[in-house]
């Protein structure tokens, strides 16, 4: 596989000015500025807002995840709160310095939107000033009825989704990925979304996988191909693995195998040249 640098990575187009109040900004597209901008006005925090609405369901991520309709445009959004991860997780908590990863997740994940790669709709960021240049931050994305991630689907916990089409639909994201030269330096189970495409009707629906957490993607015109399918491939196997050590996931060996070959020659690369982690 090849393609010329036009064809890889991502063009990141410049964002929306911010709207200041008194608390911070809000760094929002079009459609859900003032809706943000009524809401931290009336109730200091979006998150906090979001919290109070009836829930749909339990999602969760770092923290809780919530489900809300924004008044003015009747969009259904997740709210979520920034918290760092790793071993600073503890000192850092929910602070960042400006102008934290909010942005550049909305750039990507527009960019990637734009070639056809599925992920979260980002549409906006609400900064709360925190002292001494710091911010704590809610993002706001487009809610994906009905979407689960790879590891709830692979510990057997979404019934309405079988694994072998789940593992079909992850193979068709991480070829889209390698087409562009793209990486994910953390890809897991649980930054995998997976839900039925529209107009799908059950029990045989089909599914689209979605990348989310992509403030974190990189991108190089040289990985097109094999290189950006070794990295996330090794990757998401190690995490798959992980995985079923700590939930005793019915995946076997042998299933992963199947995976791994399967996507790999879907995206026209040697069978041979997979570098098993």
């Amino acid at each position: 596989m090849s393609a010329s640098s036009a064809e890889a990575g991502l063009t990141l187009l410049p964002l929306p000015a911010p709207s200041p109040w008194a608390g911070g900004d809000v760094l929002a597209h079009d459609d859900v500025r003032e809706d943000l901008l009524d809401i931290v006005r009336a109730h200091g925090s979006v998150y906090d807002w979001a919290e109070r609405m009836p829930q749909p369901r339990a999602l969760r991520g770092r923290a809780p995840v919530f489900v809300a309709t924004l008044p003015r445009s009747g969009q259904s959004v997740v709210v979520r709160h920034a918290w760092h991860g790793g071993l600073l997780a503890p000192i850092t908590g929910d602070r960042f310095r400006r102008p934290t990863r909010a942005p550049r997740e909305m750039q990507i994940a527009a960019a990637l939107l734009q070639h056809g790669i599925p992920t979260a709709d980002i549409r906006g960021a609400v900064r709360y000033a925190a002292g001494a240049g710091f911010v704590r931050v809610d993002v706001v994305s487009r809610y994906l009825e009905d979407s689960v991630d790879l590891g709830t689907v692979l510990a057997d916990l979404a019934p309405t989704i079988p694994m072998t089409q789940a593992l079909e639909a992850t193979s068709v994201l991480l070829q889209q990925l390698t087409q562009r030269g793209i990486v994910h330096p953390d890809l897991n189970v649980k930054n995998i979304l997976l839900r039925p495409l529209p107009g799908s009707g059950s029990p045989a629906r089909a599914l689209q996988a979605l990348v989310i957490d992509v403030d974190v993607l990189v991108w190089d015109a040289a990985w097109v191909g094999a290189p950006a399918m070794q990295r996330n491939l090794a990757r998401l196997l190690r995490s798959m693995r992980k995985w079923r050590r700590q939930f005793g996931c019915n995946v076997s060996d042998a299933t992963l195998d199947v995976f791994a070959s399967d996507t790999w020659t879907s995206a026209a690369l040697s069978p041979g040249a997979f570098r098993r982690a």
